[in-house]
């Protein structure tokens, strides 16, 4: 089949969802798909589009054994702008709409969430070209939008609401990334025979584990440590407040670091609490090339997965994986409800705390601290578990298997 990939975000860019369809699209190529992809100008790593593609209205490359089309879009100076994000996935609409009329043919498409209005496009999409589109579920919108209260008007709540019951509506099939996810959406209301609960994934190759004393390690001090990391997006859902309460509660061990790498809208406000705090054992390190990713987990003697208190059902960090492919243990503070929750007392690869509970997470990084061969056992565990059931191979062949049954479904 001839795939079109709709997705605002792809490789070069070290989003989550850029790497997650990069290396979708090239497993699908290796199953004998033949993979097009429509993107945006590369922004998201430095919040404006990088210098190589401004000025540019629409370009092609070549990745792999995929054909790139590159389109421009509204990149706001301030990510935590609603009118400037909303501009941003509307200008990227209109460019990936008017890009997917003039490539050609195409079989069905492909189009991860977020953002929510890329489902819009792959239905104009599939309705002029006489195809089926799958949407994929990576955040389901606008619920977590509302919880963390970016969404406050109930005018625009509302009109939200009625996008996703649209696109789900009108999409040939929805992948949801957890069956949370999935009963979300049968709450929702849409049809289960339409829900196909795919999960996210790792390139087990490159997701590897290293030496705990590496480059990484060593460049940044931290040979002697016991390393507890967070590694991504320093955004409003993390709940990272916690980490350093946490923090505060541990400063008797003094060869603890509590290591928190990346950027995003909370990061000031995050830096200057921990200056305020006077805290020596927290360290903040911006965000790393996509090629570190092994030793900059293998760094670490533990993860870290924080997340608000109700969110936790709304979201499948792809960090886990990334934290248990590398073979370390997990420290997660998570709903018990959660698939989060589920994944690693099934791997038995960490310890789950309630969210928000910054005297439970000193505890469980004080257990692992003083239990070194349990924390070694979790992550032993976690990269067997991954490897058996979260490998980019197995998923693609879950997505192929949805694109040859679409074949016999009506385009909406």
């Amino acid at each position: 089949m001839r795939i079109l990939l709709l997705t605002t975000y792809f490789r070069p860019e070290s989003a989550t969802n850029a790497i997650l369809m990069t290396l979708l699209g090239e497993e699908l190529t290796r199953q004998g798909h033949e993979v097009v992809v429509i993107t945006g100008m590369p922004h998201y790593d430095q919040n404006r589009i990088w210098p190589a593609y401004r000025g540019k209205l629409w370009m092609q490359e070549q990745i792999g054994s995929m054909r790139v089309y590159r389109v421009y879009l509204y990149v706001p100076s301030k990510k935590t702008s609603f009118w400037g994000r909303l501009l941003n996935y509307l200008s990227f609409n209109l460019t990936s709409g008017i890009a997917g009329l003039l490539i050609g043919r195409f079989d069905a498409i492909l189009a991860p969430s977020p953002p929510l209005t890329n489902g819009i496009t792959a239905w104009a999409l599939s309705r002029i070209k006489g195809v089926p589109f799958i949407y994929n579920v990576q955040d389901i919108y606008p619920d977590v939008a509302v919880r963390l209260g970016v969404l406050k008007n109930r005018a625009v709540i509302r009109f939200f609401e009625q996008v996703e019951r649209f696109v789900y509506r009108k999409a040939a099939a929805v992948s949801v990334i957890s069956d949370c996810f999935k009963a979300n959406l049968l709450r929702k209301g849409v049809p289960e025979w339409k829900v196909e609960v795919i999960p996210n994934f790792i390139d087990e190759n490159f997701v590897r584990p290293l030496p705990r004393h590496n480059a990484f390690s060593k460049e940044h001090d931290l040979d002697d440590k016991f390393v507890a990391l967070f590694a991504g997006n320093v955004g409003l859902s993390q709940g990272l407040e916690t980490l350093l309460e946490a923090a505060l509660c541990l400063q008797n061990l003094q060869d603890l670091r509590i290591v928190i790498v990346g950027d995003g809208a909370s990061k000031t406000a995050l830096v200057e609490r921990a200056h305020a705090l006077g805290l020596n054992n927290v360290i903040f390190l911006p965000l790393q090339p996509y090629e570190r990713v092994p030793e900059l987990y293998s760094a670490a003697d533990v993860g870290l997965i924080p997340l608000r208190r109700g969110l936790t059902e709304d979201s499948v960090p792809s960090k886990l994986f990334t934290i248990m492919g590398v073979g370390r243990p997990v420290i997660a503070g998570v709903d018990s409800e959660s698939d989060t929750h589920r994944v690693i007392q099934t791997a038995g690869c960490g310890l789950c705390i309630p969210p928000e509970d910054a005297k439970a997470l000193a505890s469980a990084l004080q257990e692992l601290y003083e239990d070194r061969a349990l924390a070694e056992k979790m992550g032993r565990a976690g990269r067997d578990y991954v490897v058996q059931h979260f490998t980019c191979q197995k998923v693609a062949q879950r997505y192929s298997a949805l694109f040859e049954s679409l074949k016999s479904r009506s385009v909406h």
